[in-house]
């Protein structure tokens, strides 16, 4: 029997960082371009375009009513996007998030409707504001195709979502070869419960936001000894793309040359050979040598920081620069921290580090990452 997803080309268009530029001091989508990457993106056969609520300040659901559901015929494509109810103020504003992404981007109806980044905190929002039955009636009235969700927290997390709501029908998870044993993404543990669950997978942050596209010279080196004229960020593609399981791969482009080079690799794909994944094994290996904070994601600093700092956070942005000299990936994600969890209001009070198991100097770290992240 087949599942859900399995006949869906495995590229499938990430449109959180499309191509931008300047007019009147204010940044705007490149819709011209967007149109154009759209264009070849389907000409090559790959059909599913994934957005959200929140991309772009929602200019990113307008960009598929512009480039995608005014051009093509409404069963060439799939649609995903994504509701993060943990933003809304109260449940008439959540509910209204999945009306608002409609009218955006003018589509109908939504192939696969994703609850947004849940775990920890988050997914209690899904609950006090009644989005469970409300998304049901929207999915009965034909207007969700598959209800399902996208997640970043940890194995045990994903368990408990899936115990509680058995009726959502997939699972968007962070998996690349660099993050399988990352005690703060858990991709392997979180694939082999998906996998226990029976709940096809989708793919996000296959190339980790585009650190595995340009990786440290001398570990790039081990790529180039065995496929000379392959890219870094082809091997993490195939990589992701030939587990069991995925309804598709997401890959975040943001400009017309990263669409041709992912439609390159993902055309007539090839799933890894055993000589290939050797060499996959040999990169990870190198890249376990790179230093890093040994921080195992305890969160026992959070339990006992007067501040409520993010510590875990913060450190994990310092190992992007630390394992794979990405201070670009880094100052991106810092960016998403609130303000007042961020290092600069830590007091250096030695809290954190009385408690932490791994003896972090994580005073230390926390001046290394305003003098760093916070620019």
């Amino acid at each position: 029997m087949a599942y859900l997803g399995e006949d869906t080309p495995k590229l499938g268009f990430g449109m959180m960082r499309l191509p931008e530029f300047e007019e009147n001091g204010e940044k705007t989508i490149d819709i011209e371009q967007v149109k154009q990457m759209a264009d070849e993106f389907m000409a090559a056969g790959f059909t599913y375009f994934d957005t959200a609520h929140s991309y772009h300040g929602g200019r990113s659901e307008m960009a598929v009513r512009d480039a995608i559901a005014g051009r093509f015929p409404r069963e060439s494509y799939q649609i995903a996007t994504k509701m993060p109810a943990w933003m809304a103020k109260d449940a008439e504003e959540a509910k209204a998030m999945f009306t608002t992404s409609l009218e955006r981007m003018g589509t109908g109806y939504i192939d696969f409707y994703l609850l947004h980044n849940m775990g920890d905190e988050r997914s209690a929002a899904f609950d006090k504001f009644g989005v469970w039955d409300y998304l049901e009636e929207q999915k009965e009235k034909g207007l969700i195709k598959h209800l399902g969700f996208s997640m970043h927290a940890n194995a045990e997390t994903l368990k408990q979502i899936l115990d509680g709501h058995p009726e959502l029908e997939f699972v968007q998870l962070q998996i690349n070869y660099a993050d399988l044993d990352n005690p703060s993404v858990d991709a392997r543990r979180c694939y082999e419960v998906a996998r226990a669950y029976g709940k096809p997978v989708i793919i996000m942050e296959p190339v980790k936001g585009g650190s595995l596209a340009h990786l440290p010279d001398h570990i790039a080196r081990i790529f180039k000894e065995a496929a000379p004229h392959a890219s870094e960020a082809s091997w993490a593609l195939r990589y992701a793309a030939s587990l069991d399981g995925l309804v598709t791969v997401l890959s975040g482009m943001s400009d017309i040359e990263q669409m041709r080079e992912n439609i390159a690799t993902m055309t007539g794909l090839e799933p890894l050979s055993a000589d290939e994944e050797a060499v996959i094994e040999k990169v990870r290996a190198a890249l376990e040598k790179q230093p890093s904070i040994d921080c195992t994601d305890c969160k026992y600093c959070l339990d006992t920081c007067p501040e409520h700092i993010a510590i875990p956070t913060i450190l994990s942005q310092l190992n992007i620069i630390l394992r794979y000299d990405d201070q670009v990936r880094a100052r991106g994600g810092y960016a998403w921290i609130p303000e007042p969890a961020r290092a600069s209001q830590c007091t250096q009070c030695g809290a954190c580090e009385d408690t932490c198991p791994q003896h972090i100097s994580v005073m230390e770290e926390m001046k290394n990452a305003v003098e760093l992240l916070e620019v």
